[in-house]
């Protein structure tokens, strides 16, 4: 009762509410706080030091940046079920919300900018001509029904997060640059979908408990990465005991020339190279789905094992 009610009290302030109410829509960092309310930094970090005490804000480091989103926990929920008793055309609120969309656009501008000289780099299905539109719906047909909790690793500009923001009960994306960062959380407020949320982090040492999730996709991921076995050994690690690993992929690809203008570390994988790296992560692979383009784009579902009775009664 007391920690219920320690929650109440932080609650009970007009300034804390509408920061709250600003985190429900996505992340934000000190800077952003101040120039949407108009208020002293200071000021500001007591208030926002106090929620994350009681629990109801979450703080995510990157880099010299600290974003502040809400809690994908009970916590979470009671926030998030006490905001929406608040009027929705409260002019205070209002004003709050008009304010996040500017800092949301000029964010979004900055980010974008800095990608103007390399659009492959944030674009790359469209660069290449690739099917993005039918990937991503065969995706989304492979979600599961609940689709539970979903990770998006190498999430880029949070596409695909938030095309599946409606299909799941929460979403965390994580990619190792900020400026990908920059425009998903961006996408993810505009859309509303406050559920979601981005986060730096290396896909090969995922700062996250075993066994967190009910699904885990990587798109367009594996033929960057040094090492796609690792990648996949350590989706299976979060991924929880009978949960889905989705993957769209590049089909191993004869045109070399692509893979130094693009980055490709590898020229896309056959069935049996992803199907043997799935087995070694301990999952088990449908026969995949093939989408015919300039390069063929593999879609591929797996399943974690389940763990035996006896193991699973210990967790």
């Amino acid at each position: 009762m007391e920690d219920l009610l320690t929650s109440l009290r932080a609650l009970a302030e007009p300034t804390r509410l509408r920061l709250l109410a600003l985190a429900a829509r996505g992340g934000f960092c000190v800077v952003d706080f101040t120039e949407i309310l108009d208020q002293s930094q200071p000021r500001l970090s007591r208030h926002l030091k106090l929620l994350c005490d009681a629990g109801l804000l979450a703080r995510l480091r990157e880099g010299a940046n600290v974003w502040f989103t809400l809690p994908d926990d009970d916590k979470g929920s009671l926030t998030r079920s006490l905001l929406a008793r608040l009027p929705q055309d409260d002019p205070e609120l209002a004003a709050d919300r008009r304010q996040a969309a500017r800092v949301l656009t000029e964010r979004s501008r900055t980010a974008s900018a800095a990608f103007a000289q390399n659009p492959a780099a944030w674009d790359e299905m469209r660069t290449i001509n690739l099917p993005a539109e039918a990937a991503e719906a065969a995706l989304l047909a492979l979600l599961p029904t609940p689709a539970g909790r979903m990770l998006d690793i190498g999430t880029g500009t949070g596409w695909l997060l938030a095309s599946a923001a409606p299909l799941i009960k929460s979403g965390l994306g994580v990619d190792a640059s900020r400026t990908m960062l920059s425009l998903a959380r961006t996408r993810l407020a505009d859309a509303g979908f406050g559920h979601c949320s981005v986060r730096l982090a290396d896909m090969y040492r995922l700062p996250l408990a075993d066994h967190s999730f009910d699904v885990v996709s990587l798109c367009m991921v594996l033929h960057h990465a040094e090492d796609p076995a690792a990648v996949l050994r350590e989706a299976a690690r979060v991924l929880r005991p009978g949960g889905t690993l989705l993957i769209a992929e590049l089909d191993h690809y004869s045109n070399l020339a692509l893979i130094g203008p693009l980055s490709h570390r590898w020229p896309g994988f056959t069935q049996q190279d992803l199907a043997a790296m799935l087995a070694a992560a301990g999952l088990t692979a449908d026969s995949p789905r093939r989408i015919a383009a300039p390069i063929d784009v593999l879609i591929q579902q797996a399943r974690h094992k389940q763990l035996p009775d006896a193991e699973r009664s210990h967790q």
